[in-house]
């Protein structure tokens, strides 16, 4: 018997760019292993942000597949707007679950990989195909850090842990947040540069000898407060991409538009420090870097301290509170940030890991239907 052509589903949180870097790290992975492979991408992070990895055989659902937190700034959530959209997005609508049900079963779907979009894991429950939980945390876990908002909180971290421990498998993904019993734990998951340094710093016409900083907050378009300070730095320029119409140059300063024809992790390799939210994407591309990360804690958010923490331990950084990002003060630690060595990552990237096992588990139910 000829086994089925392989086709996988692939649920992704929307909140920030996180998540969606993380599926696009190990997806493009997959795409070099097995070209062939069809992936189904469900997720409401747009479209655009996966470039180049939609002209393979992936097909984009534009999908509410999660709520995650509401923000009203890169640092700072909105509870009782996350309240009232999980009291309305959960538990899951039925029509809406039996419509994928009946999508995946009808596509000839063999698995279903979610970064903690625990609607994929629902659907994959329900359509009887094995599920694949990816995470450094899940939301229940996040949930759980609000105990001033526990009484409304308190039914969708129940739900939403019974719906997480559904998954057939979960990969843990370094770092995480909480440790469970995992069929994988991974190093950091980061997406791969693919041009070089020097491409980079001609097309944004940055002189050799000039410092490159990158300033970055995941994704979420930010302010910049603090444009008039950077002059002084006459041997620095300063990168500040997703908070503008278009590229602008102002002295030292560049901003480049929200979305933009520069690949997010080219920035990264081409910089010689990042100046940051302490995400998780942001946090894997700088480690695989080897770059000093100015890393911008963030007070209110359960994974922040976790993920300052590994920054700590693996990483060569310096922390920068909200409050110092703010009012510019970080400024006067620049020097000893850039005086800091580089320290490429000693773990193997994740994205390889976590393909590898994706490949496995085909692989064996491929011999299962032969």
């Amino acid at each position: 018997m000829i086994p089925p052509p392989e086709r996988i589903a692939y649920f992704v949180s929307p909140h920030g760019f996180g998540h969606a870097a993380r599926a696009a790290a190990v997806i493009s992975v997959l795409q070099e292993q097995r070209p062939s492979l069809h992936v189904d991408l469900f997720s409401h992070t747009p479209r655009w942000f996966f470039g180049s990895l939609l002209e393979g055989p992936i097909e984009y659902h534009e999908l509410f597949t999660d709520i995650g937190l509401v923000q009203t700034s890169p640092l700072v959530e909105d509870l009782p707007a996350t309240v009232r959209q999980l009291d309305e997005f959960l538990p899951f609508d039925e029509h809406r679950i039996r419509q994928l049900v009946r999508q995946l079963l009808e596509e000839g779907c063999q698995l279903v990989v979610c970064d903690i979009a625990p609607l994929g894991i629902s659907v994959a429950t329900r359509a009887g195909i094995p599920s694949v939980l990816i995470e450094n945390f899940t939301w229940d876990w996040i949930y759980q850090g609000y105990p001033e908002y526990q009484t409304q909180l308190e039914k969708h971290i129940r739900y939403l842990a019974m719906i997480y421990a559904e998954a057939t498998f979960r990969i843990q993904v370094e770092p995480n947040c909480q440790r469970q019993r995992a069929d994988l734990l991974t190093g950091p998951v980061s997406r791969k540069p693919g041009v070089p340094r020097e491409q980079i710093k001609r097309r944004l016409k940055i002189p050799d000898q000039k410092k490159l900083i990158l300033m970055t907050m995941g994704g979420i378009p930010d302010t910049c407060p603090f444009p008039d300070m950077l002059h002084v730095f006459e041997d620095c320029c300063f990168l500040v991409p997703g908070n503008n119409t278009r590229m602008e140059v102002h002295g030292n300063l560049i901003r480049l538009p929200y979305h933009s024809d520069f690949y997010h992790p080219d920035l990264v390799h081409a910089a010689d420090a990042v100046i940051g939210k302490v995400g998780y994407s942001t946090l894997a591309e700088v480690y695989h870097a080897g770059i000093p990360f100015g890393y911008i804690t963030r007070s209110g958010f359960r994974e922040s301290g976790i993920l300052s923490a590994f920054v700590q331990e693996k990483m060569n950084g310096l922390p920068i509170t909200e409050d110092e990002y703010q009012n510019g003060s970080w400024a006067g630690r620049l020097r000893d940030l850039l005086a800091l060595s580089t320290m490429p990552g000693t773990e193997k990237n994740g994205a390889d890991q976590v393909a590898d096992f994706l490949v496995n588990l085909l692989e064996s139910r491929e011999g299962r239907l032969a």
